[in-house]
């Protein structure tokens, strides 16, 4: 494909790159800081951001970041999520055979927790992306899930990761319930200028450019395009570089 003709040895601006390898904007840096307090905390939290600011990413790098000694990252991601198939998920996850009937999922789901809490000494650290996407019902059953010894301590760390809308709708009087267990709340911005042009370099030192490919000219047009979302960003510069490759070669 580009790649050879650029002299790269990977294509940048993919998911192909390493977690370590990718570019973090200051934004990003302190919301890893923050999700890794509350796993340790066994917090709640709610991370927020438009389309395309590095939602997932920064999820990625925490998965990195976590001791496997220590932590049990569970993660899902379902548009069409219900209580039901989210307990039959989490506990496929831990290989057990999820029961029928929710009520007798949820106990299931807390003893397995309980077990790998105080014989495998491992901290359960749930991620539910998409949240957005969640009903009122799924909602309201993640904060059940939260409670254990009558409201004295939670079972688990719990993120839900979405799109901004997910904070707007938790600040409805129905959500008053939900809104008031979070211990944590994070939001993800739009790079800025400066914060482009890093993430560019980034990717492309990372694919073995061995010089900038693009122009300031470009990237101030791919920033005035994308307004700093990372993953619009990725798409414009990875048209950008095959664009040029056919025009050059005449393809």
């Amino acid at each position: 494909m580009f790649e050879t003709f650029y002299d790269l040895h990977q294509a940048p601006f993919s998911r192909d790159l390493a977690v370590d390898e990718l570019y973090a904007s200051a934004a990003q840096e302190e919301t890893l800081g923050r999700l890794l307090y509350v796993t340790e905390r066994q917090w709640f939290a709610v991370l927020t951001g438009d389309c395309g600011t590095g939602k997932t990413t920064t999820i990625r790098r925490l998965s990195e970041e976590l001791d496997e000694a220590r932590f049990k990252l569970l993660y899902m991601s379902d548009s069409k999520l219900t209580p039901r198939h989210f307990y039959k998920g989490l506990l496929e996850q831990l290989r057990c055979e999820s029961k029928f009937y929710r009520g007798d999922a949820k106990r299931q789901l807390h003893r397995e927790i309980e077990l790998m809490r105080w014989i495998h000494r491992l901290q359960p650290v749930v991620v539910v992306d998409e949240a957005h996407l969640l009903d009122r019902e799924m909602l309201e059953e993640l904060r059940f899930l939260l409670n254990l010894k009558m409201d004295s301590q939670s079972p688990m760390a719990l993120i839900l990761v979405g799109q901004s809308e997910l904070w707007d709708r938790l600040g409805l009087q129905a959500y008053a319930a939900i809104r008031q267990r979070i211990d944590m709340q994070c939001y993800l911005p739009h790079m800025d200028r400066a914060e482009l042009g890093a993430h560019m370099s980034r990717h492309l030192s990372a694919a073995g450019a061995g010089h900038e490919l693009f122009t300031e000219a470009a990237m101030d047009e791919i920033y005035r395009f994308s307004s700093g979302a990372a993953r619009l960003v990725n798409k414009l510069c990875t048209h950008t570089l095959i664009t040029e490759h056919r025009t050059s070669t005449g393809l």
